[in-house]
C-alpha cells in the first residue's frame, strides 16, 4: 500500500526560545530524549501486555475457558491502566497535544458514525474472496444465514464461550487500545506519521512471538514448525497492524480498528490454498481479485479526513512543528 509510506523518519524539532511563544506545545528534554522515552514507553506497554497473560501459573492450554477467564482479569487491568503510560510520556517529554488524553486515543463523538462503518466496509471488501468461500461451502442458504446470526439465541451462545469473547471482543478491545491509541501518539511525534504506521506494528508483532512458550511446552508440533509459523504471525500481525494503525490516523478514532481486528479474528488468514482447490476455483479467484483492487481503489476515500473531522495526531504534529500533508489530508 503505497498510501502508507512516503513520510520520511522525521525527529521531533525544538524551535530556539527567541521564536517560540510562550505557549509552546514542547516544553521538554530534546529531540534525541524524546524519543527514547517514546520507545521505551511503547516496549514496556508491549512488555506488560504480553506479560500478564503469564502472571497465573497454569499447566492447562490456553484455550481452557480457566486460562482464559484468569488472562482476561490481567489483561483488562493493563488495558484500563495504559492510558497512563501516555500521560507519564507526555509529562516526561513536556509535548501538550493540545486536545484531551481520550481524544487523542481516538475516543471521540465528531465522525463516530462513519468511524465504526467505513473501515469495517473496506475491510470486507479486502475479504471479498474468502466471503464468498464461505458462502459457497456454507450449508445453509442466506435466508436461513441471516436468522441464525440474528437470533438472540445465538448471541446468547457466543456471549458465554470464552474463546468468542476472547477473539471477537477482549483482544480486538484491549490490543488495538494498548497497541495502537496509546502507542501510536507517542510514537508520532518521533518519527511522524508515516514512519509510525510500520513502526507501531513490530512491538504488535513481537507481543505475538509468546505463543511460541506455549507450543514449545506442549509439544504442538515440531521445533521447526512452530518457528516458522511464529514467522509467519509476526509477518501477518505487522501488515495487519500497519493497516490498522493507517485506520487509526486517518479516522482520529479506535472503534474502526477495533470492529475491523474482531472482523479479521474471526475470517482467520485468507485460505487461498483451499480457493485454488475449490470446485468454484475461477469466480473464487475473480472475487479474490476483485476484492484486493476495489480495496486498494477504495483505501483512500473511504478514509478522507475530510468525512471524520479534525485529526487528534495531526493537530498533535502541528502544535510539535512538524508538517504532516499526506495522511492528513
Amino acid at each position: 500500500m503505497a498510501a502508507l509510506g512516503g513520510d520520511g523518519l522525521r525527529l521531533l524539532s525544538v524551535s530556539r526560545p527567541e521564536r517560540q511563544p510562550e505557549s509552546t506545545a514542547l516544553s521538554g528534554p530534546g529531540p534525541g530524549l524524546c524519543c527514547w522515552v517514546s520507545v521505551f514507553s511503547c516496549f514496556s506497554l508491549a512488555c506488560s501486555y504480553v506479560g500478564s497473560l503469564y502472571v497465573w501459573k497454569s499447566e492447562l492450554p490456553r484455550d481452557h475457558p480457566a486460562v482464559i477467564k484468569r488472562r482476561f482479569t490481567s489483561v483488562l487491568v493493563v488495558s484500563s491502566l495504559s492510558p497512563l503510560c501516555v500521560l507519564l510520556w507526555r509529562e516526561l517529554t513536556g509535548i501538550q497535544p493540545g486536545t484531551s488524553l481520550l481524544t487523542l486515543m481516538g475516543f471521540r463523538l465528531e465522525g463516530i458514525f462513519p468511524a465504526a462503518l467505513l473501515p469495517l466496509l473496506l475491510t470486507m471488501i479486502l475479504f471479498l474472496g474468502p466471503l464468498m468461500q464461505l458462502s459457497m461451502d456454507c450449508p445453509c442458504d442466506l435466508t436461513d444465514g441471516l436468522k441464525v446470526v440474528l437470533a438472540p439465541r445465538s448471541w446468547a451462545r457466543c456471549l458465554t464461550d470464552m474463546r468468542w469473547l476472547r477473539n471477537q471482543v477482549i483482544a480486538p478491545l484491549t490490543e488495538e487500545l494498548v497497541f495502537r491509541a496509546c502507542m501510536l501518539p507517542m510514537l508520532a511525534p518521533c518519527t511522524g506519521l508515516g514512519p509510525a504506521v510500520f513502526t507501531c506494528p513490530l512491538f504488535f508483532g513481537v507481543a505475538h512471538f509468546h505463543h511460541i512458550i506455549e507450543q514449545l511446552r506442549f509439544r504442538q508440533s515440531s521445533v521447526g514448525s512452530i518457528f516458522l509459523s511464529a514467522a509467519f504471525q509476526f509477518s501477518y500481525t505487522a501488515v495487519f497492524g500497519a493497516y490498522t494503525a493507517f485506520l487509526f490516523i486517518r479516522t482520529g478514532h479506535l472503534i474502526g480498528p477495533v470492529l475491523c481486528h474482531s472482523f479479521c479474528n474471526y475470517m482467520g488468514f485468507p485460505a487461498v490454498c483451499a480457493a485454488l482447490e475449490h470446485p468454484q476455483k475461477w469466480p473464487l479467484l475473480a472475487g479474490y481479485a476483485l476484492g484486493v483492487g476495489l480495496f486498494l481503489l477504495l483505501l483512500q476515500p473511504l478514509t478522507d479526513p475530510k468525512l471524520y473531522g479534525s485529526l487528534p495526531l495531526c493537530v498533535l504534529l502541528e502544535r510539535t512543528g512538524a508538517s504532516e500533508t499526506l495522511l492528513c489530508s
